[in-house]
């Protein structure tokens, strides 16, 4: 055989075993949505194809021991970790709004890093990836392992639009203020610094965010929602697609949060030319809770406006699959699993041309509104809103458009394939010479 064809033969043996692979995962836990379901699912699906060891906190102990006795993953070890044993209770109300969250993450990464040498003593893994926090304005320590290191998706790099605040109380205005600042002091940690430069590759959620990657160091930045749905969401979901709503009905989900822009849905809702019968659903809590309620009185529609307020998951998929179109006019948010789920469930989505929303939807599976000014967007909302109600076959053609969209790109088991890919091919690369990236231009500031 010559030596070509045994290099070959090789490289093919090489390209299908299985890599081992060492996952940051701060936040995992099975059934949830947010950072943990991103952790969780991240693991689970990569585990198909790889030996995964996944790095993660004592608090989501008890819901993944129950969650590998009921249905094992042999490829999948979880080690849990906390600094000093000091476990984050996250069972209190209110808690991850306090600062002490984000200095336990930090310190947790520290600790991390200590315990991932350690194992790749052991185990010698093939490559580390940090999943969660989808956070870019923090380092992971696990960057200085020698190995190639992929980081995120992370997010973070978001903003409330200048023009927007002028609608915002005062304690919004300082809460805007204060994340400005934290993420502008997270750009000036040099570990941060340092976990750009190492990354082979950095996927970011948002173009803003990208933009906050290129100015800490990164080099080979990428857009990739951190965000997916898994075989059993996706069947769930579907079913509610062929519902065929009796009135014209609109609904926003979500914590009550002055962010979120639900005020920007009722004022466009008031706006619209609709029947006398059609309403506006809202489902979630909130400390905006009041401000919305009160609005809706200031705009005379409280009579057309229904709070659900909390709801179990899936009677709010039931509501769901009852509205003509899912309104998710958030002025900053890297993720919005809730425009996945809607579109997955064949209900189109209104939302702003911003963040992960803005990305996730496109003009054949909902409307994307530009976000110049609060006077402009509640105008375009509402407009959007009257057509909808006027064309009931847009809504079923973008129904279908978004399901079909869904399907094709934020599938967890395509999101795998694409990190099976990925991490060969770092693998290959850093086996044949040291990992070298690919610099890429940008613009803008953060």
């Amino acid at each position: 055989m010559t030596q070509p064809a045994i290099v070959e033969l090789a490289t093919e043996a090489a390209q299908s075993s299985p890599l081992k692979v060492l996952m940051s995962a701060y936040a995992c836990e099975p059934s949830r949505g947010s950072e943990p379901g991103v952790g969780w699912n991240t693991a689970r699906e990569v585990a198909q194809r790889h030996q995964v060891w996944v790095l993660t906190s004592q608090t989501h102990r008890p819901q993944l021991e129950a969650e590998l006795a009921a249905r094992p993953i042999p490829n999948l070890h979880v080690v849990y970790l906390d600094p000093l044993g000091w476990v984050y209770d996250w069972s209190k109300e209110g808690k991850k709004s306090l600062w002490d969250v984000h200095f336990h993450y930090y310190f947790w990464q520290v600790w991390a890093y200590f315990i991932a040498r350690r194992l790749h003593q052991a185990v010698h893994f093939d490559v580390v990836h940090h999943v969660t926090y989808v956070k870019f304005s923090s380092p992971s320590f696990l960057s200085w392992l020698p190995l190639p290191f992929v980081w995120g998706p992370v997010g973070g790099g978001e903003f409330t639009p200048p023009a927007f605040w002028q609608e915002l109380n005062w304690r919004a205005k300082i809460f805007e203020l204060l994340r400005d600042q934290a993420r502008q002091l997270g750009q000036l940690d040099p570990f941060v610094h340092l976990t750009a430069r190492r990354s082979q590759i950095a996927w970011a959620t948002t173009e803003d965010t990208a933009r906050c990657l290129h100015r800490v160091g990164a080099k080979n930045v990428q857009l990739l929602s951190q965000l997916g749905l898994n075989a059993e969401e996706w069947r769930t979901l579907t079913r509610y697609a062929n519902t065929q709503p009796t009135s014209v009905r609109f609904m926003s989900i979500g914590r009550m949060l002055h962010w979120k822009g639900f005020h920007l849905g009722l004022q466009a809702f008031a706006q619209a030319d609709l029947p006398a019968d059609a309403e506006f659903w809202l489902i979630g809590d909130g400390p905006e809770l009041p401000a919305l309620q009160a609005l809706t009185q200031e705009l005379g529609i409280a009579h057309a406006v229904k709070f659900w307020h909390h709801l179990p998951r899936q009677e709010t998929l039931t509501r769901l699959g009852e509205c003509f179109a899912l309104v998710h006019p958030s002025l900053h948010d890297s993720g919005g699993l809730v425009c996945l789920e809607a579109m997955a469930a064949g209900c189109p989505v209104i939302c702003l041309d911003l963040g992960g929303p803005g990305l996730q939807v496109t003009p054949e599976t909902g409307f994307k509104i530009a976000a110049q000014t609060p006077a402009q967007v509640v105008r375009e909302m509402a407009g959007v809103m009257t057509q909808l109600a006027q064309d009931p076959d847009c809504r079923n053609r973008l129904g279908r458009a978004g399901q079909k969209r869904v399907g094709e790109v934020f599938s967890w088991q395509r999101k795998a394939e694409n990190l099976d890919r990925v991490y060969r091919e770092l693998v290959q690369r850093d086996a044949i010479a040291p990992a070298t990236t690919v610099v890429t231009d940008s613009t803008g500031d953060c």
